[in-house]
């Protein structure tokens, strides 16, 4: 790219809200749970993210991944617990100032209007408009599509794109909103292999300038290699919350996943890599 992905994120300061400062609260929950259709979804989860940090939420299908990080966004009720946002009860924040402090890259994103790449990008900014950091607009724009590789087809209509392209413009358009908590459900999913270490990167990069990340995943390696700290969900409720070395444990996996499951240092890096019986 010709730049680090940590120079693309050191962007002008935006004039509000005032940034988090690095290893301050970012976003906690309570007691969390949530009622679907009239079934508990989310069972008395407590968990801390702080800036400057990566949160990866793994489990299996239907553990309440997604749930938690509507959740976390403020776009899901909770029956019981509370949530806060920078120490601030998050059911006391206005919807826009919400967007001003939180981006959501929801699993997947449906446009009705021929828009192409380049707009997409800049809806990110909407919320922004009519404040002093509006004026970086173009330059935020051009550093999130920059970080997602999306600038060689910017003018091209985001109905024609394939499925993983739409998922780089999509995760494009919440990096340029330029908040210090970042919540992304799921965006590897679509993504070959390349891809989805980018947008782990890009995760990192983030971090590193001081914001939070919250990451829904389903690749265990993906979480071991990026993640400061990982959250194991199982069955709506919060199996084990630590760093990697401390989560991602033989024992553990296979008994949440109900499949054998080994762990163990890669011969090369050192790394640890997660790994299914066969």
């Amino acid at each position: 790219m010709g730049v680090s992905l940590l120079d693309v994120f050191r962007a002008p300061p935006t004039a509000v809200p005032e940034p988090l400062a690095a290893g301050q609260e970012a976003i906690s929950c309570f007691g969390a749970s949530v009622e679907l259709g009239g079934r508990t979804v989310l069972h008395d989860v407590d968990l801390t993210i702080l800036a400057g940090e990566v949160l990866a939420l793994v489990g299996p299908n239907g553990a309440g991944k997604s749930t938690l990080l509507a959740a976390l966004a403020g776009d899901v009720p909770l029956r019981s617990g509370e949530i806060r946002l920078a120490g601030k009860p998050l059911k006391h924040w206005r919807a826009q100032e919400l967007a001003l402090r939180r981006a959501v890259l929801l699993q997947q994103v449906q446009l009705s209007f021929p828009f192409n790449v380049l707009d997409v990008v800049r809806m990110g900014r909407a919320p922004w408009s009519n404040t002093a950091a509006a004026e970086h607009d173009d330059e935020l724009v051009s550093a999130a599509m920059l970080a997602t590789d999306v600038t060689h087809f910017a003018h091209r209509k985001f109905y024609y794109l394939s499925g993983g392209e739409k998922a780089r413009v999509a995760l494009a358009r919440v990096l340029a909103q330029d908040t210090a908590v970042l919540m992304l459900d799921e965006p590897t999913a679509a993504l070959d292999l390349r891809h989805q270490e980018l947008v782990l990167q890009v995760a990192r990069a983030h971090a590193a300038t001081g914001r939070a990340v919250v990451v829904v995943l389903h690749d265990l390696n993906l979480a071991a290699g990026y993640a400061d700290k990982v959250a194991v969900l199982d069955q709506g409720r919060l199996a084990a919350l630590g760093t990697p070395a401390e989560v991602l444990t033989e024992e553990l996996l296979s008994r949440v996943y109900q499949y054998g499951i080994d762990v163990m240092p890669h011969p090369v890096s050192g790394r640890t890599v997660v790994l299914p019986r066969r």
